[in-house]
């Protein structure tokens, strides 16, 4: 065997810091890739050199031919309702194999990772010769299913409630179910899921799920939307810490707007709708101004919502995928590791709308001192459109505090600041198909506090933008009118109208906060207050978040 060709599986390099777990996962894969080439009993083990003046050590990777032992049997106990072959598939050998240990520790972890039962331990004993050995798999089943009833309040989406009924191991299959409903002031809905993570016996997981969300009318956004989708998606596991998941999105949406915004009965693409004095006056005998009595008096939505309304429900069919790579060591409570997501999606396969949107997004977990945990976490997202399709305001992004704490939902980005919000009405979130953002956070526990009590504080710093908006500007006349904006139409051709004022400065929003995580009786809470220092001129803050809910 050349040693030399086994380096491209060492996750340790010269001039990198020392680190153990690295060091472990190298071992491992060697290990495994000795197993294809058919060392079936060969041992890596490593041995490590230290240097203490120099604060370094040398690693050399000592390979063993190891004594020749084979699998004759794999016995599984306490498995009362999980059924056999779920167990079994997790091995990636089988009886009559040669024991390769690295492969049953994977064994033993997948099965941890189930989350099926509440101890799993794999032991050896003597076969029936001595190059024979027996795996027993001692496993205790814990319950599976989920009825919860769930409450809770953010700043963003008000009081909330949800019922859901759940179940990770469905007929001891080891498929997972799940039904919920969710109601509250401003977010409605329904959702069913359905995983089937063998599909046809391959490590391929299948999911089904089917939704319908409802965003109504806030304080935050002047109109409402409702949301009917269906999305079929495939997962891999390219690596232990690599999956790619590729999935097929099929959803309408509509626009919908509170009756006082929708009382001007003036249609787009008609003189009406560019308000004149006369019009907004109309049945104001006094001609006192703008907006005393007219319809726009009590407010009224954007030129983007208004076109996206009278264009009824939008299909929107694409094609996407994502690459995750994750080393975190918890992922509900990570203190190490790197979380890497980037997905595309490309809509355009049938419905309505053709576009590719790009995101990517970081988050890497380090451990400092006296535990301390460092937060570093990075996103970014690109929208472009193809064949000549005009993007809609719903397709492009819409950020707030999710990019920049101390804002508020759709908080940054393109704001409509035309004529209208004269009127007082305007001033709707545009959105942008550009943003980036970078935040770095320190998380810490209160040491005068038992750990039992679950409160840790952070501070942090957050920078990001949203621009670039993309989307309805005017519209199309319908028939010939002289009014301010518009180019008249002929009886041969139609004519425009600009009609939407907004600014879109690419301005750097940052802020910096301090918050208090509490994993309280009642559920994860966490509260932030974050005071922006740069923000742009029409951007919306909110200081103050915090939100939380619970299981009973």
């Amino acid at each position: 065997l050349d040693g030399n060709s086994l380096r491209s599986f060492s996750r340790v390099s010269v001039g990198s810091l020392y680190n153990a777990e690295a060091l472990e996962k190298s071992v491992e894969e060697m290990q495994i890739e000795l197993s294809r080439r058919g060392y079936a009993f060969a041992t890596v083990r490593p041995r490590g050199d230290r240097n203490f003046d120099a604060h370094t050590v040398s690693i050399a990777f000592q390979i063993e031919e190891g004594p020749r032992l084979y699998i004759e049997r794999i016995n599984v106990v306490g498995n009362t309702r999980t059924r056999d072959y779920v167990i079994r598939r997790e091995f990636d050998i089988s009886e009559g194999d040669a024991y390769n240990r690295a492969l049953v520790d994977r064994a033993e972890r997948r099965l941890k990772n189930l989350d099926f039962f509440k101890s799993v331990k794999i032991t050896t004993e003597p076969g029936s010769s001595s190059d024979r050995v027996i795996l027993v798999v001692n496993l205790e089943e814990k319950s599976t299913g989920d009825f919860s009833v769930s409450g809770g309040y953010s700043t963003s989406d008000g009081a909330l409630g949800e019922v859901s009924i759940s179940e990770r191991n469905f007929l001891g299959r080891g498929l997972f179910a799940k039904a919920s409903v969710q109601y509250g002031q401003y977010a409605r809905g329904y959702s069913l899921s359905f995983v089937e993570p063998y599909l046809l016996d391959y490590r391929v997981a299948l999911g089904l799920d089917f939704y319908q969300r409802q965003q109504l009318a806030n304080s935050y956004i002047s109109y409402s939307t409702k949301t009917l989708g269906f999305s079929p998606r495939l997962g891999f596991a390219l690596r232990e810490d690599l999956t790619l998941q590729l999935r097929y999105s099929l959803y309408k949406q509509e626009i919908t707007l509170p009756s006082v915004l929708n009382n001007c009965n003036n249609n787009l693409g008609t003189a009406g709708y560019f308000p004149t004095p006369q019009f907004i006056n109309a049945g104001n005998p006094n001609n006192t101004g703008y907006g005393v009595l007219g319809c726009y008096g009590d407010g009224e939505a954007s030129l983007p919502v208004r076109i996206g309304l009278s264009n009824g429900a939008y299909w929107t069919s694409a094609l996407g995928y994502t690459l995750t790579y994750n080393t975190l060591d918890n992922t509900r409570n990570p203190t190490d590791g790197l979380l890497v997501d980037f997905r595309q999606d490309f809509a355009g396969v049938g419905g309505d709308v053709k576009f590719l949107k790009t995101a990517f997004d970081a988050k890497y977990y380090t451990p400092l001192v006296s535990d301390i945990v460092g937060l570093v976490h990075l996103q970014a997202g690109n929208l472009s459109s193809y064949g000549g399709y005009q993007l809609r305001m719903l397709d492009n992004f819409q950020m707030g505090p999710n990019l920049v704490r101390g804002f508020a939902p759709n908080g940054i980005g393109a704001r409509d600041i035309g004529t209208y919000a004269i009127y007082g009405y305007g001033g709707d979130a545009l959105g942008g198909t550009n943003y980036w953002g970078a935040s770095a956070e320190l998380q810490m526990p209160f040491w005068f506090l038992p750990k039992e009590v679950g409160l840790k504080g952070a501070v942090y710093a957050d920078a990001g933008s949203l621009f670039d908006y993309k989307g309805p500007t005017g519209w199309t006349l319908t028939n010939e009118v002289n009014t301010p904006g518009c180019i008249k139409a002929t009886q041969t051709s139609l004519g425009t109208c600009t009609g939407l004022n907004y600014d879109d400065t690419n301005v750097v929003r940052s802020s910096v906060g301090v918050g208090l995580i509490w994993a309280s009786p009642f559920g994860p809470l966490r509260f932030d207050y974050a005071i922006p220092l740069t923000k742009g001129k029409y951007d919306r803050v909110q200081e103050f978040r915090f939100g939380g809910g619970t299981s009973f």
